[in-house]
């Protein structure tokens, strides 16, 4: 038991099971936020209460801060747990939380904005030692870009500075692909986060992508909870991710993981977050990517290899309670984290919504799945297309390969395309089976992927 007693949980899918379950298991009663098109979601049935927060539409709902503080206080919830996506990297969100005494289940809202800022969160990790690509100050104009793109070189990446996901980030190989990818990124970037500013940064057109768990007490102490590999990317949205990662050595990781809790030590942060790295595949030097203030999608990798409960910790931060201390964090084997959405492969990953006329899902030693869906469930339209994550353990890789594709096989869904097809291709893939796959190679292969049934 926790000094939370009622946690309003806002967020939905698979995240709010997660932390309606971690509160369970603390004790704490928890209240679901829902929109009007979630009435019925497995989230919905298994909290303590389920509270319509506003229309399907998420700028209505889970985007409508002054609507989920004013549900969290009128249900006589004492913190609000933001899960990912939505308002959980809103520093102004947190500011409301706590203006009204709720709890907010992640860091400061200084620490947000520190972070959620890139071209500020460069200059801090600089600041914390931690290495960072050769960048740019923001961009004025496609000239400007053109002039700052003598000293960064080419290849470049143009990025939003608010961004995230993928989202107002263009690769531009050659001066004359400048204006346009400026003008698309800026575009893109100001829809998405009401922030056009962009800046440039180095590319590296044979990255693998790293990160590190990350647990802060708020007071300057941090601790990490080793490495998560999440080079499996399509247009940069992550689709598998393993524990530990297959190409870092011992010195590598101790040197990123050191990093890490620098950066989080240096920001004050409190609860869990997770500090992202490029690795350059030819040279094995790794650079500071960005961090992300909240709970990953992915987090369940590093829970099987450590057997830590990430959410049931951030809780407990939250609540005042002290930090895991660091010689306590052991790692034991090998996990796989396959992402479940509800996108066609073969064409090009559309989003494909309908009704789960099918959902059986494997189970067995070494499996796990966290999901929000049911047989007859309807996946709507309105929002991410995540349906599932199965998640599988082992000893080792081989054997951890192993038993993900006997679970692959043994997951049925019928009603709705997803992604379960690729995930069985991908494991037949000598550059996945030999650990060579680089953070553009689902793109490069996108004919594969095309042919998928």
């Amino acid at each position: 038991m926790t000094g939370l007693n009622k946690v309003f949980v806002a967020n939905r899918g698979e995240i709010a099971v997660r932390v309606i379950d971690a509160c369970d298991r603390l004790g704490i009663e928890t209240v679901l936020g829902v929109s009007a098109a979630d009435r019925d979601t497995l989230g919905a049935r298994r909290a303590g209460r389920a509270f319509c927060i506003g229309p399907a539409a998420a700028t209505g709902s889970y985007l409508n801060p002054q609507a989920i503080v004013a549900a969290a206080l009128g249900t006589g919830c004492d913190a609000v747990h933001p899960g990912y996506g939505f308002l959980a990297e809103r520093a102004a969100f947190q500011r409301l939380c706590t203006e009204h005494g709720l709890v907010f289940v992640g860091p400061s809202a200084d620490a947000i904005e520190a972070m959620g800022d890139k071209l500020h969160s460069r200059a801090l990790a600089a600041e914390a030692g931690v290495p960072v690509l050769t960048g740019s100050v923001s961009v004025r104009s496609a000239a400007h870009a053109t002039e700052l793109a003598a000293d960064v070189g080419y290849p470049f990446l143009f990025k939003a500075s608010a961004g995230g996901g993928g989202r107002g980030m263009r690769v531009v190989a050659e001066p004359d692909q400048v204006a346009r990818a400026y003008d698309s990124a800026t575009a893109e970037a100001e829809k998405a986060f009401g922030d056009g500013t962009a800046y440039l940064e180095r590319y590296l057109d044979r990255a693998r992508h790293v990160e590190i768990q990350v647990l802060g007490d708020g007071s300057g102490k941090a601790i990490h909870l080793g490495e998560r590999e999440c080079s499996v990317q399509r247009r940069h949205q992550k689709l598998v991710e393993e524990a530990p990662s297959p190409i870092v050595d011992a010195a590598t990781r101790a040197a990123m993981a050191d990093a890490a809790v620098n950066l989080a030590a240096h920001v004050h942060y409190l609860g869990a977050g997770t500090v992202e790295f490029v690795v350059d595949e030819r040279s094995g030097e790794f650079f500071f990517l960005e961090m992300n203030t909240r709970i990953q999608v992915e987090h369940p990798v590093t829970e099987m290899v450590t057997g830590v409960d990430l959410v049931a910790e951030q809780l407990k931060l939250a609540a005042g309670e002290p930090l895991l201390p660091q010689e306590d964090v052991t790692t034991t084997g090998h996990a796989i984290e396959f992402r479940v959405n509800a996108e066609d492969p073969a064409r090009g990953f559309l989003p494909a919504p309908g009704t789960l006329d099918r959902w059986s899902p494997p189970a067995g030693t070494g499996i796990r799945v966290d999901t929000h869906c049911y047989p007859g469930y309807t996946v709507p339209p309105y929002y991410d297309s995540l349906l599932a994550k199965l998640i599988v353990h082992g000893p080792d890789r081989a054997t951890a390969i192993d038993r993900a594709a006997a679970a692959l096989d043994d997951f049925t869904v019928d009603g709705v395309r997803t992604t379960l097809p690729f995930h069985q291709a991908l494991l037949t893939e000598p550059a996945f089976l030999d650990d060579g796959v680089h953070t553009g190679w689902v793109d490069e292969n996108a004919d594969k992927w095309s042919a998928l049934v």
